[in-house]
């Protein structure tokens, strides 16, 4: 049976006046076209539907294989909470504008605690743990609590000068939340895998994110 996958994408365009953000294209693109070569069904939705935009900055690193990829952006799915069936897997690509749209969208974390309450696969890489923040189990209890993940760095953020301007830190939250944070250097590839959780780093994650994404799908063929 085809393994389907939701990929939930960002619709936030700015952080200041003068810095506009969006999604990070190779965290959605790498790992897109990773569920494509697989043959799994990949459905895009984004928290307000229409158009994605794109991070400036994400564009500028565009790898020409990505066209197909760029192309589901144009036109996604609003998010909706009958999202939260029928998918085997949850993949959150990452990109500032996450960090303003994800954690306090009651839509995505009504899907999220529906995946974790059916010990689906739950993955997010770069700032889209973000969307992890304030998502819960029906009990109340953190989904990442007691979990081994990661996300970007706090040093990663302030090597980019963004801190300040961030709504909160992504890892001093996931570690306030209960998590067991875990990270690779700086800018390169580092992700993990803990049960049904996968997280990766940075950019730089993108790929080993989606795999251990299909292995953890692959084991359940």
């Amino acid at each position: 049976m085809t393994k389907r996958v939701l990929m939930v994408v960002t619709n936030h365009t700015t952080i200041t006046d003068d810095h506009k953000t969006g999604l990070w294209l190779e965290e959605f693109a790498v790992p897109y076209l990773v569920f494509q070569e697989k043959g799994y069904d990949v459905k895009v939705a984004s928290i307000q539907g229409g158009e994605v935009p794109l991070d400036p900055r994400s564009i500028n690193e565009k790898d020409p294989s990505w066209a197909e990829a760029e192309a589901a952006l144009k036109n996604t799915a609003r998010l909706s909470r009958d999202d939260a069936h029928g998918f085997d897997a949850i993949f959150l690509p990452g990109g500032h504008g996450t960090m303003f749209d994800f954690p306090d969208n009651e839509t995505l974390q009504y899907v999220l605690q529906q995946f974790a309450e059916d010990g689906r696969i739950i993955a997010a890489v770069c700032h889209g743990p973000s969307g992890l923040v304030n998502a819960t189990y029906k009990d109340g209890t953190p989904i990442v609590k007691g979990k081994t993940v990661t996300s970007f760095t706090d040093e990663e953020e302030r090597e980019v000068g963004l801190d300040v301007h961030m709504p909160f830190l992504l890892e001093s939250t996931l570690r306030l939340r209960g998590a067991n944070f875990v990270r690779g250097e700086k800018w390169t590839d580092f992700s993990v895998r803990d049960g049904n959780l996968i997280t990766g780093q940075n950019p730089q994650s993108s790929r080993s994110t989606a795999e251990k994404v299909v292995a953890a799908l692959e084991e359940r063929a």
